[in-house]
């Protein structure tokens, strides 16, 4: 009789153990429940608390123009390919492109020449096959392009293969200002936090770089030469004259100094408002006054007058983005040197 009491007694604590565990195990089901709730709700009426990435328009660099331009007879006569980044397209004359005509924002450092009915192509930018995941990106390379005229009159330029936002008005028809040609920006009245993309790139340590603008032969200089990604938002306005002036409402800038040979994915550059001046980070190269151009509304390329660091409160009108294998001016840099982007996002809050 005792030791079936001792039984039931060992049943019945185990019993309330079991009923305690079903207790706080349904207890914790339901507050899991609640959490789960909690963050849904929210996540919906707090969106804030989430980013938001908006792929600039083409910026996955899946989509490309292929341009065959056949140079003049006095060149050799053979059969160029330009690439431009837009609308898939194939386009099998000579002549003009219209960039931006099909909604894409970019502009390139490819370019078609006629000088006095002298055609020529100039590539420094390709789609690269990157992997089945990623599909394509673009390649930037830094090439010093020869011109033989009739074989034997030899000139040689250094071109920085560049992508930016803006558009170059074709065609090249001398090259004493590489910029006469090239409108910088695109209208823009957003303020993003952030710019992301990936990229990879090469640089050389080497202290010199080209000096090659096609009078005489290319020239060693001291230097060095590295890759670059910068971002302005601007605020323009235009006066009577069609001088166009603005200020610099935000900023993002990063130059690589050194090689990255395996992809960089989802690399962030932070957009600064404001005055950037007294910022640890700020370097005298990425102050105000850079040589860029426009199109002021009488259909005239002036230059871009940046006169002061814009109010962070300001919206922008205008957004520069510059992704380039090179930092230095037209015709000046390392033969060599390349920088591949792709996946180009704007990080919203």
């Amino acid at each position: 009789m005792h030791e079936d009491r001792k039984k039931n007694a060992k049943k019945c604590i185990f019993a309330k153990k079991i009923e305690k565990n079903t207790y706080l195990f349904e207890n914790k089901r339901l507050m899991k429940r609640v959490i789960i709730v909690l963050f849904l709700f929210c996540g919906s009426v707090f969106p804030c608390w989430s980013e938001v990435e908006e792929l600039v328009p083409f910026g996955d660099m899946e989509s490309w123009v292929v341009r065959y331009i056949k140079e003049s007879a006095l060149l050799g006569g053979q059969t160029k390919i330009l690439y431009a980044i837009g609308k898939k397209d194939t386009i099998r004359k000579n002549g003009p492109y219209k960039f931006g005509k099909d909604g894409s924002v970019w502009g390139t450092s490819n370019a078609y020449a006629n000088v006095i009915g002298i055609e020529k192509a100039a590539c420094s930018m390709i789609p690269e096959y990157r992997d089945k995941e990623h599909g394509y990106c673009c390649r930037l390379d830094a090439k010093l392009l020869g011109v033989k005229v009739l074989g034997m009159i030899n000139i040689k330029v250094l071109v920085s293969g560049t992508l930016y936002t803006g558009r170059v008005i074709e065609p090249i028809t001398t090259a004493s200002d590489p910029y006469q040609n090239v409108d910088f920006g695109v209208p823009f009245t957003k303020k993003p936090k952030a710019l992301m993309f990936d990229y990879k790139c090469l640089v050389s340590p080497e202290q010199w770089v080209w000096y090659a603008k096609g009078f005489g032969a290319p020239k060693k200089q001291d230097g060095h030469d590295e890759a670059e990604v910068y971002l302005f938002l601007q605020k323009r306005w235009e006066d009577q004259e069609g001088n166009i002036y603005a200020s610099r409402v935000g900023m993002a800038y990063e130059r690589y100094f050194k090689d990255q040979k395996e992809w960089v994915n989802r690399h962030v550059l932070p957009i600064f408002y404001g005055d950037p001046t007294h910022e640890s980070w700020y370097k005298e190269y990425m102050g105000l006054g850079q040589q860029m151009r426009a199109t002021n509304s009488k259909g005239k390329i002036v230059p871009i007058q940046e006169k002061e660091w814009g109010n962070p409160n300001d919206t922008p009108t205008h957004m520069i983005l510059m992704m380039s294998c090179g930092r230095y001016e037209a015709f000046v840099g390392h033969e060599g040197n390349a920088l591949w982007v792709d996946n180009v996002k704007l990080i919203y809050d």
